[in-house]
């Protein structure tokens, strides 16, 4: 099967983990990666210009009417949601906060799915609150892939179990063992296979 896109949702504890995860893939990464790291609304693009500086995979921080293209990490900026519009570019909206949070995991997650379907591959990672388990399920139901973090290797295990909870995950790992199974399911190389 042919994956389209790979969405990334995180909370406390997202930082490192979204950083380990990305520094597995390389730059030949067969698909977009859009991610949303619960930041407060008062930060900078420190995020994306740490994410460039150890990633050989390019990552800009996502900008309204996007044209959405392989190969590169979209990051939300802060305090706004992320979507994913029919046309595969990217919408930014300062709508009311989605389970005390914008941007949202969920708004990300449900819009991508309904764009991308069984094309789709959603990832949880660590976080203290249950955002992005509705979108988890709603990827599981239009039939894309399900990634969460192993719950006993996260920062904070909220987030992971929450989504574990509310749908059947396909996968449960460790955040290396994410990077590789992103690889094996979407192509390009892993850079432990350098």
């Amino acid at each position: 099967m042919k994956f389209k896109a790979v969405v990334i949702g995180a909370s406390a504890g997202g930082f490192d983990a979204i950083s380990t995860l990305l520094m597995g893939l390389k730059e030949e990464f067969n698909a977009p990666i859009l991610i949303v790291q619960h930041l407060s609304a008062r930060s900078n693009n420190y995020m994306v210009t740490h994410l460039n500086g150890i990633c050989k995979i390019n990552v800009v921080e996502a900008e309204e009417k996007q044209k959405i293209h392989s190969g590169n990490v979209y990051v939300a900026p802060p305090n706004y949601h992320l979507l994913v519009e029919k046309d595969e570019t990217l919408s930014l909206t300062v709508e009311p906060k989605v389970n005390y949070a914008r941007p949202s995991i969920d708004v990300l997650f449900e819009t991508a799915a309904n764009v991308y379907g069984n094309g789709l591959i959603g990832v949880i990672l660590t976080g203290a609150n249950g955002d992005g388990g509705m979108g988890l399920k709603r990827i599981k139901e239009l039939g894309g892939l399900t990634i969460v973090q192993d719950p006993k290797t996260a920062e904070i295990n909220s987030m992971p179990m929450n989504a574990i909870a509310m749908t059947k995950v396909d996968y449960i790992l460790d955040l290396r063992e994410i990077s590789s199974k992103l690889v094996e399911l979407v192509g390009g190389k892993n850079e432990s296979n350098r």
